[in-house]
């Protein structure tokens, strides 16, 4: 079976410069906030990094748990195709 390209490399750019986009305007607001200490800005900026993280293996271990599931659900597939070959097979 040929494997079909998908379609998502222009969605995952899309989505990397809104990322990019978002992260430096995070920047430029904690730069320019001349109000906010040092110190709370760079709690800030941990906590987005880290949510970042999060969400990064979130997505991560969902799609691993679907590649998975897709793998078991083709392996019974195939068990259940070789299954009514050789049933068929034997009553020619």
């Amino acid at each position: 079976m040929a494997r079909m390209k998908s379609d998502n490399s222009l969605i995952m750019i899309v989505n990397g410069a809104g990322v990019a986009v978002a992260y430096g305007m995070l920047g430029i607001s904690l730069w320019l906030s001349t109000e906010v200490p040092l110190s709370t800005k760079g709690f800030w900026a941990m906590s987005v990094m880290m949510l970042t993280l999060a969400l990064v293996n979130f997505v991560k271990y969902r799609f691993d748990e679907k590649m998975s599931e897709d793998r078991v659900q083709r392996i019974e597939d195939a068990k259940n195709e070789k299954l009514l070959s050789d049933y068929v097979g034997e009553s020619i």
